[in-house]
């Protein structure tokens, strides 16, 4: 496997990661119990899309370090906060958005390596 396609799978990993995340936060959403959300078939497929990414993240660490990947994919809390907001209204002030910089900040320092 080349770098290119471990890459690749790595960012497939957080993508999925992100859709699995939406998934279950669409099943919890007015659930009336924990069974309910947990049977819910949104959980179901997220839970589903979780067992992908991690297919590909174990493909991705062939070739990129686990010192590079795995903080790598605090991308994906990043955009999680924004489209939760987007979404959901959840709340995204200065605090949140500091805290998605210094995020974006410190992944791209670890790739100059």
């Amino acid at each position: 496997m080349s770098t290119t396609i471990a890459y690749l799978g790595l960012v497939a990993a957080i993508l999925l990661g992100i859709v699995a995340q939406l998934a279950l936060k669409a099943a919890a959403v007015g659930a009336p119990s924990f069974m309910a959300q947990l049977l819910n078939p949104l959980t179901i497929g997220g839970l589903g899309i979780y067992v992908l990414a991690s297919f590909a993240y174990i493909a991705a660490l062939n070739r990129i370090p686990v010192s590079i990947a795995f903080p790598s994919v605090a991308a994906s809390y990043a955009i999680i906060a924004v489209l939760a907001h987007l979404l959901w209204r959840e709340p995204l002030g200065w605090h949140q958005i500091g805290g998605i910089a210094l995020i974006f900040g410190g992944i791209f320092l670890l790739h100059q390596a």
